[in-house]
């Protein structure tokens, strides 16, 4: 019998010696950094697993990533006049010259760079969000308080969209899409953050970490293993928020259908898709869960609950507001010792706004191509979401079956983000291909769904490989800045071109060179291994200052 290796974190505080910073100004910033790596965390529960995966059941995205837009969009549109026509003119009109223009501060704006100029406002109350209290969710129950809070503000603006009947409310349309926009993109962000957590402590991994530390098996597998299975429950959840999709586009047929005519029709879909997301979003919401638990019967408690994995406490003379600021700051001045990750965070922030300015610049084409039909809007969604669930589950499959890397997963689906803005740069030259036919946006919606639905997923879990254990809101509230609802370059720079030029498609050629240039990097430069191990040494590292 071999003879068993020392316990796993031992090694990992002997590795970091080699690390160490001897400089007073790290050695000061290190005592920032938190670590909660404990095997006394509680078990991951079937209850508790399938809580967490309801969540984002509900939190699919339709509501605040789609139909509010279109309401948004269409409101604006309504509102606007044709500049070619000149003011008192209609949008609208079949003589229409295809510009439209709303009022904006002293001048006029396109209601494409409007909606773009949305999206920059949003990206940037998410950056203050996420650096400012992001990795303060780390500490105690704090995380949990701000996912409900979050939550709670998105349920609320989704509600508060009953209000837009008419074009002039397009202001408060904006409005509403920017709350909406960023309170989702918040859920996103600390729901993700979660996942580290649950995936370090299911039975399987368990049963993996005490193997490893018996000697049973070496580093390698382990390492494998364990990456599976953050995978099994990344893909899981993924499934999920599109099997989600499925059924509340479907819901939503069922108004949408009988009450093509009503001219609030819109506003109740909007309703019923939020109320869905409630009713499975608040077994995971636990406080709420909580109150109304404490008045059951005590063998009625805690039946479908998170259970308690609080962070230590906030250090002495620490404040929410601004621990936030010094763990960025501190982590920033160890960037050398976590270089793939930072790398990686840099060129996924780039390929991300890319990706993401990318689907809202086709979904504002697509808006005008079916006159911002909620109806329309619902079919493609369906193709979407199908084809998403099937390849989610299909790329899982053939990970787990041929043991194929993460990394090496997620480059076959990146590759897909590239051609859709190329695609879409033909239309610049020609209206017969680049997002000019119905047909297209159909083969859009599908083939999105048949790569970038795993997209996601892979891209969390690299994420998640990366990320120094026990710093995972920290990182992940880093990792949010380019998550599914964010973009902060792509929309600043593409509202001034078609603002500039008036053509939409114009746009593409910027968004095909950063989605390219960012893949490049992340394709030869970054090593998830050596990531890895180097975020494991520094956790490590981190822990051994603080004791």
């Amino acid at each position: 019998m071999s003879a068993s290796p020392p316990s796993l974190l031992h090694t990992e505080v002997k590795q970091v010696e080699d690390i160490n910073s001897d400089e007073p100004s790290d050695q000061d910033a290190n005592q920032i950094a938190i670590s909660s790596i404990s095997k006394d965390e509680p078990l991951v529960t079937r209850r508790e697993l399938w809580s967490y995966y309801l969540f984002y059941n509900g939190d699919n995205g339709v509501g605040p990533l789609g139909y509010t837009q279109t309401l948004f969009q269409g409101l604006a549109t309504a509102a606007g006049y044709d500049p070619i026509a000149g003011p008192g003119s209609s949008c609208l009109a079949t003589t229409a010259s295809g510009q439209c223009v709303v009022p904006w501060g002293s001048g006029t704006k396109s209601v494409s760079s409007v909606v773009l100029i949305a999206n920059g406002i949003s990206f940037a109350m998410m950056t203050a969000i996420f650096t400012t209290i992001g990795s303060a969710a780390d500490y105690g129950t704090f995380g949990r308080w701000l996912l409900l809070a979050v939550t709670v503000i998105c349920w609320a603006a989704q509600y508060a969209s009953m209000a837009l009947t008419t074009p002039n409310r397009w202001v408060l349309a904006m409005v509403l899409y920017i709350i909406g926009f960023v309170s989702y993109g918040a859920t996103l962000v600390f729901y993700a953050a979660l996942f580290p957590r649950l995936a370090r402590n299911t039975p399987h991994a368990r049963q993996l970490r005490d193997k490893y530390e018996s000697g049973e098996i070496p580093p390698e597998v382990y390492e494998q293993e364990e990456s599976l299975e953050k995978n099994r429950i990344s893909n899981i959840s993924t499934v999920h928020s599109n099997v989600g999709y499925i059924i509340t586009l479907s819901l939503n047929l069922a108004l949408l259908l009988p009450m093509t005519n009503n001219p609030k029709v819109d506003n109740y879909v909007l309703v019923l898709v939020t109320t869905y997301w409630v009713v499975l979003g608040i077994w995971w919401c636990e406080h709420i869960v909580a109150y109304i638990s404490s008045m059951l019967p005590a063998e009625n408690l805690r039946v479908i609950l998170q259970e308690p994995r609080p962070g230590p406490s906030l250090p002495e003379g620490e404040h929410y507001m601004t621990i936030g600021w010094k763990q960025i700051w501190a982590t920033l001045k160890t960037y050398k010792h976590l270089p793939y990750t930072f790398v990686y965070l840099f060129s996924f922030f780039l390929l991300a706004d890319g990706l993401n300015t990318t689907g809202t610049l086709v979904a504002i084409c697509q808006n005008n191509k079916f006159s911002f039909s909620f109806l329309q809007n619902t079919y493609l969604g369906l193709s979407q979401a199908i084809t998403s669930t099937i390849s989610t589950l299909v790329f899982w499959y053939i990970q787990r079956y041929w043991k194929i890397s993460t990394k090496k997963m997620f480059v076959v689906t990146n590759v897909v983000t590239i051609l859709i803005p190329l695609w879409g740069m033909i239309g610049i030259w020609t209206e017969k291909l680049g997002f000019h036919n119905v047909w297209e946006f159909w083969a859009y919606n599908i083939v999105f769904g048949l790569f970038q639905a795993p997209y996601y997923a892979f891209s969390q879990t690299m994420m998640a490989e990366l990320s120094p254990p026990g710093f995972d809101n920290m990182f992940f509230g880093l990792f949010g800045l380019s998550n599914r609802a964010s973009s902060m370059v792509g929309p600043n720079v593409i509202q001034v071109i078609i603002n500039k030029t008036g053509n939409d498609w114009q746009g593409f050629p910027f968004l095909f060179a950063l989605c390219t240039a960012a893949s490049v990097v992340i394709w030869f430069g970054v090593d998830v291994t050596k990531g890895r191990r180097d975020a494991v040494r520094w956790a490590a590292e981190q822990r051994r200052h603080t004791q």
